[in-house]
């Protein structure tokens, strides 16, 4: 997709924060790169959504790629680290354990040692991070996932809801982001508590080539629309139902205020500061889902907004939130057909989701990264 640009004139809503931007830019035709729409007064005839193409990488993360990270100081990450050990069989090497402080954000210089011990202790193998831990989750504004990978932004935290970086991961070809752009994305291990983690964790691995194959029941993805203009920005992005089936999925583009008692849901994207009904799904093993809103991603919760560990408590595999005011540029959330596009393509979790965000500077990631439920059964390494 072409360089993207969006002039962040912007308009506060009324009821919780989430802001309205206006502007232009080019690009490919979604709406990541077309003009935004005036919230106020949506165009009367909006473009009738068209599957766009996504690039074709060659290859997959797998464990023997991954690093794990385990915070000391947190007795639910050495708990969850080391069941991620056993469920990735990771060898000692790609395992780093250090001490961070237990709360929601580090300082600028917290983080800044952090990070030297990251790099200073994974080799340039290592293409990909776990995270076992729920917090810390931020640096000031930044996410803690998104300065790890794109380094911290101390000046976004003047104006959150300007243009944020973009990162070189977006839709991107490759499959080794170290060796290619010297970046390493990176994922929260992050559930409510240690069984939930555990519980996620096993469905990321349970996930592994589990769908796409022939036979396989089929399974159903859910693109929301709701009352809400602004939360709704993604919905021009929308894919049109079709041309996957032969996947085995079933794209739904629904309005609705939340979905009910669904069965095999692979993935959920919606608008709703909260999601309703979630008790009554049936997740799929290496399940996503979303929300656009403006706090999704601060862990511990906000006011009137859900968190995104309330996807995972619910079944979910991985998800993607906003850790501060965002405003509803779409760059800064999960482009819903290059997230669904590159899975299907057999990528992990954390491919698609790092792949399909634009400027992810202020998104957590959480999940099993390794989940990939398109994947083609690969024979285990020699370690392994």
């Amino acid at each position: 997709m072409s360089a993207l640009g969006l002039s962040v004139a912007q308009a506060q809503l009324p009821d919780d924060g989430v802001q309205a931007a206006s502007g232009s830019g080019s690009g490919s035709g979604s709406g990541f790169g077309k003009p935004q729409y005036d919230f106020a007064a949506p165009p009367a005839s909006a473009p009738q959504p068209r599957w766009i193409r996504v690039p074709r990488a060659v290859g997959r993360l797998t464990s023997d790629d991954i690093g794990l990270v385990i915070n000391t100081a947190d007795p639910y990450s050495v708990e969850v680290g080391a069941f991620y050990i056993v469920a990735r069989k990771l060898a000692p090497e790609q395992v780093l354990r250090i001490a961070l402080p237990l709360r929601e954000s580090l300082t600028p210089d917290e983080f800044k040692t952090f990070a030297a011990e990251v790099e200073a202790h994974f080799g340039a193998g290592t293409q990909a991070l776990a995270l076992a831990w729920s917090q810390p989750f931020a640096v000031g504004c930044n996410s803690i996932t998104g300065a790890l990978a794109l380094g911290y932004d101390g000046a976004l935290c003047q104006h959150s809801c300007n243009a944020s970086r973009r990162s070189p991961y977006f839709d991107a070809a490759t499959s080794r982001p170290y060796t290619d752009l010297i970046l390493r994305p990176s994922m929260l291990l992050a559930a409510r508590d240690v069984a939930g983690a555990k519980a996620m964790i096993r469905r990321g691995v349970a996930a592994d080539a589990s769908l796409g194959l022939r036979g396989a029941p089929p399974v159903t993805a859910f693109f929301v629309k709701t009352g809400d203009a602004a939360r709704s920005v993604r919905a021009p992005d929308f894919p049109p139902p079709g041309l996957v089936r032969r996947f085995g999925v079933d794209v739904q583009v629904v309005t609705a205020q939340a979905i009910e008692d669904a069965k095999r849901v692979l993935l959920y994207e919606t608008g709703r500061a909260q999601v309703d009904k979630l008790a009554t799904l049936d997740w799929v093993p290496g399940a996503l889902a979303d929300h656009l809103t403006s706090f999704g991603g601060y862990l511990r919760g906000a006011a009137g907004q859900m968190s995104i560990l309330d996807w995972i408590a619910s079944g979910a595999t991985a998800s993607y939130g906003t850790v501060s005011e965002p405003c509803a540029h779409p760059q800064k959330f999960p482009h819903p057909q290059v997230l669904l596009l590159n899975y299907l393509q057999g990528a992990t979790a954390i491919e698609a989701y790092w792949k399909s965000v634009a400027w992810p500077q202020q998104g957590v990631f959480i999940g099993e990264p390794l989940a990939a439920p398109f994947a083609a059964p690969v024979a285990a390494s020699a370690r392994h």
